[in-house]
């Protein structure tokens, strides 16, 4: 039986290849753990404010910057900047994790399940660099299928069983080729509503949202430009529908049993 090659003493290639596993691993795990804490970072105790800088350059990951696509200029992580956090809620109770409850309007506050995140300020774009969610009329290859109803002209119904508008207008994604927001008419402004919380029936001629009631669709917050929606904005309406399945009455912020 033979030994293996030593090179030093005692020391063989088994031993070499081991060691040399264990660096590895060592350094992946550092090298992960500081790219992890890119957004997010440094800590922020919640109940004394205390910022947790412990760790330094080592669990630190260097800035990357990042060329975007389509002449949107460059993107720097991590930001060194904070998103807001005065909400207008307060803690149930003092003690890290305690629940918030709301002290204004919890639909445009952004707490809870309302809450938002501060993204781009520019509008989703396809493989081509053309607005990828938009209206149906500027997309004249994108049209909705003679068996499926069109919900144009159908009356909305919120969660309350009254009518908050009729959808004058639908909104697809011009590269999965999918209806993403129906335009609401509200008879004030015109809104967006998500079109994964609505539910088209087609033999009553109505769509039912019932994350929000009839009254609160007027309070939804718009798109700047009336054929384009951003990042940011889709956020905004996103999170204000959202948000209802749990503040739009006082009923659904009660324990279920």
């Amino acid at each position: 039986m033979m030994d293996d090659v030593k090179l030093v003493g005692t020391f063989d290639v088994t031993e070499l290849v081991f060691l040399a596993f264990v660096l590895f691993f060592i350094a992946l795990v550092f090298y992960l753990r500081r790219e992890d804490r890119r957004e997010g970072y440094p800590l922020e105790d919640e109940t004394t404010g205390r910022v947790d800088t412990h760790g330094g350059t080592l669990l630190t990951g260097k800035p990357k910057t990042f060329l975007m696509p389509f002449g949107r200029g460059t993107v720097t992580t991590p930001t060194q900047g904070r998103e807001k956090v005065d909400v207008a809620g307060k803690r149930t109770f003092r003690s890290p994790g305690a629940p918030y409850y709301p002290t204004g309007n919890p639909l445009e506050d952004g707490i809870g399940p309302a809450s938002w995140a501060e993204r781009s300020r520019h509008p989703d774009l396809d493989a081509e660099g053309h607005n990828r969610i938009v209206p149906i009329g500027t997309t004249p290859h994108i049209t909705v299928d003679r068996r499926d109803s069109d919900p144009r002209g159908m009356a909305v119904i919120g969660a309350d069983g009254e009518t908050a508008g009729t959808v004058s207008d639908i909104w697809v994604d011009r590269a999965e080729h999918q209806i993403r927001y129906l335009e609401v008419d509200t008879g004030a402004k015109k809104v967006l509503a998500p079109m994964g919380m609505s539910k088209v029936k087609g033999k009553k001629n109505q769509v039912v949202i019932d994350a929000i009631n009839a009254d609160q669709f007027a309070a939804a917050p718009v798109p700047a430009k009336a054929d384009e929606i951003t990042f940011y904005e889709e956020e905004r309406v996103v999170a204000y529908f959202g948000g209802g399945y749990l503040y739009a009455n006082k009923d659904r912020q009660e324990p279920i049993l």
